[in-house]
């Protein structure tokens, strides 16, 4: 019998704005119901339809550097004015129950969570190409032009840390991105770090040590 981890996995999706994340992660979960997605923190203003505590938890600026002291931020970042972070409480509970916690943030709190837990999964999702990503920002219609210029500048900047990923997803299609992500995510989770111990019973010890003397008699590979 294996043994793995009682400890659900911690996966990061990160990407320039307007690269899909959300589109996208709601599509993985829709097919993984062991993920649980944290919901993040913000002191920017809502944009309309979104719901505070269901897309994020709306505070004030003065809020949010109160949670930063006092040490319940996992991980926090100041992005086009506004304060972006992760309550850290929320996500141990999480883990610690065996789901698996997926955080869609922006690239400077990845970078953070990546100094503190390195072996986290970490994904960067990238649009096909910067004249898409900036037909996706323009579409929003929900900021200035100076606004999106500004987002787009930043967008950049933020490819230059891809190096620092795991793994990276080009979403030019949602459906086939999530399933990407899916794989990425199942594949993550058969790695040997994740089997914390190995039982073998009778009937599989002796399976074992056969295909052991079976091994030791075969001719060894020769590639030249």
């Amino acid at each position: 019998m294996i043994k793995t981890k009682k400890q659900g996995l911690l996966i990061v999706l990160s990407g320039p704005s307007g690269s899909g994340k959300n589109t996208v992660c709601d599509m993985a979960k829709e097919v993984m119901p062991n993920i649980w997605e944290s919901v993040s923190m913000t002191s920017r203003k809502p944009r309309k339809g979104e719901v505070d505590g269901k897309d994020y938890y709306f505070v004030s600026e003065e809020e949010f550097e109160k949670n930063i002291e006092e040490g319940k931020m996992l991980e926090h970042a100041k992005f086009a004015g506004n304060y972006y972070g992760t309550p850290r409480e929320s996500v141990q509970k999480q883990l610690d129950a065996g789901k698996d916690v997926l955080l869609v943030i922006e690239i400077q709190g990845a970078l953070q969570i990546k100094e503190k837990i390195p072996q986290a999964l970490f994904v960067f999702l990238l649009p096909p190409s910067m004249k898409e990503l900036k037909r996706r920002l323009r579409m929003r219609k929900t900021e200035t032009e100076e606004k999106l210029m500004e987002r787009f500048e930043t967008a950049y900047k933020e490819i230059n840390e891809l190096p620092k990923y795991n793994y990276v997803i080009v979403n030019d299609k949602a459906d086939e991105a999530a399933r990407k992500l899916e794989a990425i995510i199942n594949a993550e989770k058969c790695r040997v770090d994740r089997i914390e111990e190995v039982f073998l019973d009778t009937d599989e010890e002796r399976l074992h040590e056969e295909l052991v003397d079976k091994d030791l008699v075969n001719e060894p590979l020769d590639l030249k």
